[in-house]
């Protein structure tokens, strides 16, 4: 996990200096003097190891501050813990992105904060939406194959494969928003501002899953433990939910780790059809903008959330299959 972060930490921070341009140029052209002025503020005239080495400083070594310590442009903390103990006002802080290089006013750590929360609703509802459609019509397909269930399920899934959200999120306006009038078609802060973005970014998720469950559950049913478990007497219900569910679900949950880590970063398709104030948006103007420390920073958090999910999908194997023990 560690080396995967720190790869992702070089590439990421030398292909953002090979690509032309620069934070401060602009279309109406800034002065040179000014340009040279704002590369030493923020240390940018610098040799890129020095550079990186200043940020990754700056990001990994936590520090104690004491009653004098101000939130800056400069210094400003995800991790902010209360050390009272050690003297009033003692805190120790960690994480730290630096300043955004396109809003001066703000910092990276704050843009996260404010827009986390946000993607991060978004990606847990629009994960349950491709959980709660796709587990149940995958099943459905398998257990019913080559009918007319089957082909209906797979149907719906690959109308889902084939919708993308750019297309699907105006759909949904049109028809609940405008023509229903039972949603709204933009903003956030109710569950109803929730429905319409988290289905249109959850369907799509929803096909890959039922997919994957369909194919995965056909594959087990041919077991002879599933055979064994029959001739024993069992129900169905319990021969499915019990021995074959488990298995099969294996592969989705494999899937469900990346999967989970893209939405709870916020997609930028549906951020911005929706008016979502969300993660997603920062990070990609933050390429046309050349914010280095922004991209930085939402690049090494997709990074973390994305090994550390997959890292919950290897220790949460064990639960499924009897078969995998954690030694």
């Amino acid at each position: 996990m560690f080396f995967v972060l720190f790869a992702i930490s070089v590439v990421t921070f030398v292909l953002m200096r090979l690509v032309p341009g620069g934070p401060f140029n602009t279309e109406r052209g800034v002065p040179p003097a000014i340009v040279e002025a704002l590369n030493k503020r923020y240390k940018l005239d610098a040799p890129l190891v020095e550079q990186y080495i200043d940020y990754m400083q700056g990001l990994l070594v936590p520090r104690l501050t004491d009653r004098t310590y101000r939130r800056s442009v400069v210094e400003d903390y995800i991790i902010n813990i209360p050390m009272d103990f050690l003297g009033e006002g003692v805190a120790l802080r960690w994480i730290n992105f630096g300043p955004s290089l396109a809003k001066r006013n703000q910092t990276v750590t704050g843009i996260i904060r404010d827009g986390l929360p946000t993607s991060m609703q978004l990606g847990i509802a629009a994960l349950l939406v491709g959980v709660v459609i796709g587990v149940p019509i995958g099943t459905i397909a398998a257990l019913r194959q080559n009918t007319g269930w089957d082909y209906l399920s797979m149907s719906v899934a690959i109308l889902g494969v084939s919708i993308p959200s750019i297309i699907l999120g105006p759909l949904l306006q049109y028809i609940f928003g405008v023509t229903l009038k039972v949603l709204p078609t933009t903003g956030w802060g109710t569950i109803n501002h929730l429905i319409l973005p988290a289905f249109a970014l959850g369907f799509t998720e929803s096909a890959l899953i039922a997919r994957l469950t369909r194919a995965s559950l056909l594959q087990v049913l041919r077991e002879d433990y599933i055979r064994t478990a029959r001739a024993k007497g069992l129900s169905e219900r319990v021969v499915i939910g019990v021995h074959a569910l488990k298995n099969a679900i294996i592969p989705v949950v494999t899937v469900l780790g990346p999967l989970a880590a893209a939405l709870l970063t916020g997609t930028f398709v549906v951020e911005t059809l929706f008016g979502i104030p969300g993660l997603g948006r920062s990070f990609v103007l933050s390429i046309g903008n050349r914010d280095y420390t922004l991209i930085m920073g939402t690049v090494l958090l997709y990074a973390m959330f994305l090994v550390v999910a997959n890292l919950i999908v290897d220790l949460t194997y064990a639960l499924f299959d009897p078969r995998i023990r954690l030694h």
